[in-house]
């Protein structure tokens, strides 16, 4: 059962809950649940059930597709606050393709299930704006994924790549793996392999096992 503080939090990320009579919060507060995801767990794959909207409050997801060869090409990834609306793409009749979610560390999140969601948004316009809003702007974030496996250069995609990681963790020490890293680029672990000692022997960054550490930023930041 959700509380008077969760609540109030989920009420703070969902924009349309203003515009929800009273018949339709019950129907929300009925109907969301926490829940919780080991890493590595796949919330969706091919031919899965459909979830529902899922509000991230810790840990995060990462939304990918598989190529013909079974390579994994990020789309997106999600952290704290965000929202997910691929894991209830059966009510989006623009998704004609199948997306995969994989928790990609211990996650705590809120869930609508499908079946109230859908209700809503058939029948309530804000939630529904929200839901192509939302999906909007990840489909942002697919088109500049695509754009720099279509378009640029590996060293650049790979710069991309650490810049926001080390962003993202505010250090410069990185724990992970090389396997991680082609997963999250769309590319093959050797290739990144090379690249990486590549970036090694420039002075850029040290490799030890599972960890990078950047060495210059400034050489990073310049092959982007």
């Amino acid at each position: 059962m959700i509380n008077k503080k969760e609540l109030e939090y989920i009420r703070s990320q969902l924009t349309f809950w203003e515009k929800l009579n009273e018949s339709e919060i019950d129907l929300i507060e009925k109907n969301i649940s926490m829940v919780s995801y080991s890493k590595g767990s796949n919330l969706k794959s091919t031919g899965s059930e459909c979830l529902g909207v899922f509000l991230i409050k810790s840990g995060g997801f990462r939304v990918y597709i598989l190529s013909e060869d079974g390579r994994e090409i990020t789309l997106y990834r999600l952290s704290p606050n965000d929202v997910c609306i691929l894991s209830a793409s059966c009510i989006l009749n623009t998704i004609t393709f199948d997306v995969h979610i994989d928790a990609e560390m211990d996650t705590d999140a809120y869930l609508i299930n499908i079946g109230a969601f859908s209700k809503l948004s058939s029948t309530n316009v804000y939630v529904e704006n929200f839901a192509y809003k939302n999906t909007v702007e990840r489909f942002s974030d697919v088109m500049w994924a695509m754009e720099q496996i279509l378009f640029m250069s590996f060293d650049k995609r790979l710069a991309i790549f650490l810049i926001d990681e080390i962003s993202k963790a505010n250090s410069t020490e990185l724990h992970i793996t090389q396997e991680q890293i082609a997963k999250y680029i769309g590319s093959a672990r050797e290739v990144v392999s090379r690249m990486l000692k590549v970036f090694q022997s420039d002075g850029i960054l040290e490799q030890k096992r599972g960890i990078i550490q950047i060495m210059d930023k400034e050489k990073l930041r310049k092959l982007v």
